[in-house]
């Protein structure tokens, strides 16, 4: 019994060690530049027998060609200095640095959805497979057959989960770990429900399965982003019709968001994102990715019903048109509902009317907050990540931080212009990885051409004043270390117009260096 406890107690220790004494002052963020290209077979073997490879076998190398990302997610670890003393032996455990054998690892990835906007195939839509089988490996190695590995996340409502599988290659990466590791790979739908729709317009609901640990409704309260502006709660719109059911969660003095009880019972998140513009927060990074830890979307903020002059920033600004159109669809939006099983005939005239009414949302319009201006994304987004860090498993909000957390953003294969849904794929060759997310997110903006002052999801997460702050770092402290001398240095000296990716056509003119220093609320 007293060692039992001992053990206990060491372990406690360590976790306390890795967690607080590391996260929010971390300064190193590593780029590593590899192969633009992802294997194409899975699960995704390495192609070269590294020494610290655990599956020896012959048929678990490739033999189809290289495996860069695999590689270069050798390369981040080794850049982030994780266990660098025994680089090179059979004996390296570079996560073994932050992860403890019986441990549950959620990994997370940007599943957004399974098909592009315009119907073409794309490889910057969603975290690539190659990458989460590479992370996994040292997940493994790290946990020493005793733990948990999960991936989960909540696509948007209208996706396809198992074509998002296929498509990412995980039936053949789980079915492999089955076969020869002690410690499967879980995989779960966070969703409560998927939505069926008809061109872009919402038919119908069908409840899936959801987290089968349940879910935690997380209430911010007064120190939640939203309270400056809870004014405007009865505005708040979130992804769906139900503004009766926004205001239940959020108004003044309460802003609570319906966590996923198995993100909340991780020890340790690892964050996969796509490298990526986005429409509403301008990138979607580490910070943004947080979206996909709740099971109802209706509960999060995406915009703020109106134009500019009523405190709103559903549209950029105050044209008779806009005007219109906003009172024309938030009637659409009360009533449609009420059409049932119509809805399904309906949807389609009644969207080609909007479109000759009011253009094209995918080609030019703006609508629906997807521009520079809004002021509510970032608010949810922030709240989100503040959660993950400190809530309990209980989903309670503590003074400590509670997991320990890695961020590795996919830019193999990145996405501009049209993004999340509709993106360009951009060819980047890019992995960049910190334990801190607004580090990660604030170099990663910056290597895309974007001023990280001019995005509001990055330039409010370094506000150290909040309760429950997400950073200590100043962004003149970060560090970038990499396989190149390119990407090496400190942050502010790293190019900036490398790459230069095609921004939303909503942050045209706001975003890029040299774009004046326009600027959202800061955060209070």
């Amino acid at each position: 019994m007293a060692e039992a406890l001992r053990q206990q107690r060491e372990r406690q220790y360590s976790v306390d060690k890795l967690t607080l004494g590391s996260l929010l002052d971390t300064k190193i963020c590593a780029i590593v530049e590899t192969t633009p290209s992802y294997p194409a077979k899975p699960p995704f073997h390495p192609s070269e027998l590294y020494p610290e490879y655990p599956y020896r076998s012959s048929s678990a190398i490739a033999t189809d060609g290289p495996n860069h990302v695999y590689r270069g997610i050798r390369e981040l670890f080794v850049c982030l200095g994780l266990d660098s003393e025994r680089y090179g032996t059979a004996q390296w455990n570079p996560l073994g640095t932050f992860i403890l054998p019986g441990d549950t690892v959620l990994l997370k990835p940007n599943w957004v959805r399974n098909f592009h906007e315009f119907g073409i195939a794309c490889e910057s839509l969603i975290t690539h497979g190659s990458i989460l089988r590479a992370v996994i490996d040292f997940v493994q190695l790290a946990l020493q057959g005793k733990g948990r590995v999960i991936i989960a996340d909540s696509p948007q409502n209208d996706a396809v989960f198992d074509e998002i599988l296929r498509l990412s290659g995980v039936p053949e990466i789980t079915d492999f770990y089955r076969q020869h590791s002690s410690v499967p790979v879980e995989i779960y739908d966070l969703r409560i429900e998927y939505v069926h729709k008809v061109d872009g317009v919402l038919v119908r609901h069908d409840k899936l399965p959801g987290d089968p640990l349940g879910y935690a409704a997380v209430d911010l309260g007064t120190d939640s982003l939203f309270e400056p502006v809870s004014h405007k709660a009865a505005k708040f719109r979130g992804a769906e019709y139900s503004l009766s059911e926004m205001y239940q969660h959020h108004r003044p003095g309460k802003h609570e968001y319906p966590i996923c009880r198995t993100v909340l019972s991780a020890d340790v998140v690892i964050n996969l994102p796509k490298l990526k513009t986005h429409k509403k927060a301008g990138v979607t990074l580490s910070l943004k990715n947080m979206i996909g830890i709740n099971g109802n979307k209706n509960w999060l903020p995406h915009h703020t019903e109106g134009v500019p002059s009523e405190g709103g920033d559903q549209f950029d600004s105050d044209t008779t048109k806009n005007k219109l159109e906003h009172k024309l669809v938030k009637t659409f939006k009360d009533y449609f509902p009420l059409l049932g099983p119509a809805r399904q005939i309906m949807a389609k005239p009644i969207k080609a009317l909007g479109k000759a009414l009011f253009g094209d949302t995918n080609a030019g319009r703006i609508r629906s907050g997807n521009w520079w201006g809004n002021d509510t994304i970032w608010r949810t987004c922030l709240d989100l990540k503040r959660i993950l860090l400190y809530a309990d498993k209980e989903g309670r909000m503590t003074e400590q931080i509670q997991r320990r957390y890695l961020t590795i953003i996919d830019g193999v294969i990145a996405g501009e212009g049209n993004g999340p849904l509709a993106p360009t794929d951009k060819r980047c060759g890019l992995l960049i990885a910190s334990h801190n997310p607004v580090v990660a997110d604030a170099v990663a903006t910056h290597v895309m051409g974007f001023d990280w002052r001019l995005v509001p999801i990055i330039r409010n997460a370094f506000t150290s004043s909040l309760r429950w702050p997400l950073t200590h770092v100043k962004p003149d402290e970060i560090r970038c270390v990499s396989n190149t001398p390119t990407w090496d240095g400190c942050f502010g000296a790293i190019p900036w117009d490398r790459f230069m990716f095609e921004p939303h056509f909503g942050w045209l003119g706001h975003i890029r260096y040299g774009d004046p220093l326009e600027m959202a609320p800061v955060a209070q």
